[in-house]
């Protein structure tokens, strides 16, 4: 990094120190962190370890600054808030209408592990749900497994700006426990959705589902795509401009399992969680934010993380489709005036 990049990142640091929106986010993390709801995953040993008390909260703008409260450093594993970058490297490898030939984007009311098809076209419903994440994955590119592993970790290198390990014992709990899986995949064979090597893909699924991570990650994923793609710390493009929209859109219509309707009614911004207790939202064009808290509620969402969410989205009108004043300027509290003062 060059001496003036170094200067920008030290600037954007002391700013977000000061910033009165890091006091506004400390105020979530005690107003939520008592909060005692929700259920642990525990499907897989591996996953019922987490503590119920962990909790982070880390929004990254797309002007370099870095707001952490909390547990943000706290590795977990990413579970299905991989599948909408795993859609996109599908979609850099084929683009987009073939890769709509084999995964709808249409939401479903059905459970995202749910056997079924779209009776017309014989295609999974969305990339979101179990089938279509297993007929994205399978589009992977590569000579070989272990090509294709290596070229979606250095996907989301690129959007984190940092390396990631799988969590060996959870990815071989997945794949020991996966024969529900294994029958999506199989009648998706049947109808020509997928290719024949099966076990290779749901390998790498169960792997995609195991990559380790914490909630700045999943606020620089996020932040990323706020950006059009270019993380906004490392300056590297993570995915092409053209493909964010498809990203986002199939977020928040279907990214939040089968609460994703309430969730754009009533936050309004696009986003994905997972069964480890993260949560990612793109505020596009401003910035990415990225929560964790292990308790879930019955749609298998971060009972913390969407409270968070419906906060940051009600309080700073972050809506997409908000058009009314909000109490809260968001530019003004991150960069911080005199003219500032709780409410």
């Amino acid at each position: 990094m060059s001496d003036l990049g170094d200067l920008q990142s030290l600037t954007s640091s002391i700013a977000a120190m000061v910033s009165p929106f890091r006091n506004y986010l400390n105020d979530l993390y005690e107003k939520y962190q008592p909060l005692n709801e929700g259920k642990v995953a525990d499907y897989i040993p591996e996953l019922a370890l987490a503590k119920p008390e962990w909790f982070g909260i880390c929004v990254v703008t797309k002007d370099e600054q870095i707001f952490e409260v909390g547990n943000c450093d706290q590795l977990f594993t990413i579970q299905s808030i991989s599948k909408p970058f795993v859609f996109g490297l599908a979609l850099a490898d084929y683009g987009r209408e073939y890769v709509n030939s084999k995964v709808s984007v249409e939401p479903t009311g059905e459970a995202f592990n749910a056997i079924v098809l779209d009776e017309v076209t014989n295609r999974p419903y969305n990339p979101m749900v179990n089938a279509g994440a297993i007929a994205t994955a399978d589009l992977i590119k590569g000579q070989n497994s272990t090509e294709r592993l290596k070229r979606l970790l250095e996907m989301f290198k690129g959007y984190t700006g940092r390396d990631h390990d799988i969590n060996v014992p959870v990815f071989l709990s997945e794949k020991a426990t996966g024969n529900r899986n294994r029958a999506m995949a199989y009648l998706m064979l049947n109808f020509g959705m997928v290719s024949d090597k099966i076990d290779e893909t749901l390998d790498l699924y169960f792997q995609q589902c195991s990559i380790l991570v914490n909630a700045k990650d999943l606020a620089m994923i996020s932040a990323t795509l706020s950006n059009g793609g270019i993380n906004p710390i490392t300056k590297q493009r993570a995915v092409d401009e053209h493909y964010v929209q498809d990203i986002i859109s199939v977020m928040l219509t279907c990214g939040m399992y089968d609460a994703s309707g309430e969730w754009a009614y009533r936050v309004g911004i696009p986003a994905k969680s997972g069964v480890g207790g993260g949560i990612l939202a793109v505020v596009p064009g401003k910035l990415g934010i990225g929560i964790f808290s292990p308790p879930l509620d019955a749609k298998g969402n971060s009972i913390r993380g969407v409270k968070v969410c419906e906060d940051l989205s009600r309080d700073f009108g972050l809506h997409l489709f908000n058009v009314a004043k909000s109490d809260r300027n968001l530019e003004e509290w991150i960069a911080g005036g005199d003219d500032l003062h709780d409410f």
